[in-house]
């Protein structure tokens, strides 16, 4: 496919759908036949993903309809030429207007932007600050959303969607695992509250009948306890050698008093 052994990004292009605009290769190829194939393949809506050909692999974003494509030796990763391909997508934004890209004819800005895509690529080729810049901006779900198919086999997944499915059973496996794992200390955790809390118990018990024992003089508590009543009171006995004095009874007389005679009134004239 090319003729030069030289390591890092090797071509760069940006295109509407099928309509290149810029491009540039450091090294001579038939990069035109495989890139016109691919872009064949495409989705116009935003994406990101890399397919390999033969050693070497092709990346792309799309964003807004406009695609960002470079390829790169199979040694090369795939960090540092998506972070190429970010680059280039802010400068290009930056540099035409919507307008301008959605009539420009094909390689209308080749003469400017293929500068720039020949800078951009040899900073990233070649300069180790590069990897840094995309490990600060590359966050764990983009590098996720990446996916490589085989150019070969663009509409066959067989393989990775089997190794996708392995690792999603494992997962779930791993997770179900993992849940009864938690149940189960819960349990144990559970148990051992309850046997601590009866233990205490205990304790303070223990604590309160020996400080009622101190404080009753005993264990059996003698000194709290008092004797109750046998049976109830007998009436009181009189003793037969001191009869109970008789009080004397009065018999009342009733004596006439003589009658007087009645004194005589005098009549009233």
């Amino acid at each position: 496919m090319s003729d030069g052994a030289s390591s890092g990004i090797i071509y760069a292009l940006v295109a509407r759908e099928t309509v290149i605009l810029a491009e540039y290769k450091s090294r001579t190829g038939n990069y035109t036949t495989v890139v016109n194939r691919l872009l064949e393949k495409i989705p116009t809506q935003d994406a990101k993903m890399s397919y390999v050909f033969e050693r070497h692999y092709f990346h792309y974003i799309v964003s807004d309809g406009i695609t960002f494509l470079c390829m790169a030796d199979e040694a090369f990763k795939r960090r540092i030429p998506f972070a190429f391909l970010e680059d280039i997508q802010k400068r290009f934004f930056s540099t035409y207007k919507s307008k301008d890209i959605k009539a420009a004819q094909p390689y209308a800005m080749n003469t400017d932007f293929s500068r720039i895509l020949q800078r951009q690529m040899e900073y990233f080729s070649n300069d180790a600050n590069a990897d840094r810049i995309k490990k600060v901006h590359h966050t764990l779900g983009e590098v996720k959303s990446i996916m490589v198919q085989n150019i070969e086999k663009v509409l066959e997944r067989g393989e990775k969607i089997e190794l996708l499915v392995d690792k999603t059973e494992n997962l779930n496996k791993d997770a179900h695992t993992f849940k009864q794992k938690s149940v189960q200390l819960k349990r144990a955790m559970w148990w051992k509250n309850i046997k601590l809390m009866v233990i205490l118990v205990i304790i303070v018990l223990v604590v309160i009948y020996v400080i009622i024992a101190i404080a009753c003089k005993g264990p059996a508590l003698p000194g709290c306890i008092k004797d109750s009543p046998k049976g109830p009171s007998a009436p009181p006995t009189h003793h037969p050698s001191n009869p109970p004095t008789q009080l004397p009874t009065f018999s009342p007389t009733l004596t006439s008093a003589p009658s007087s005679s009645p004194s005589s009134i005098p009549s009233i004239p």
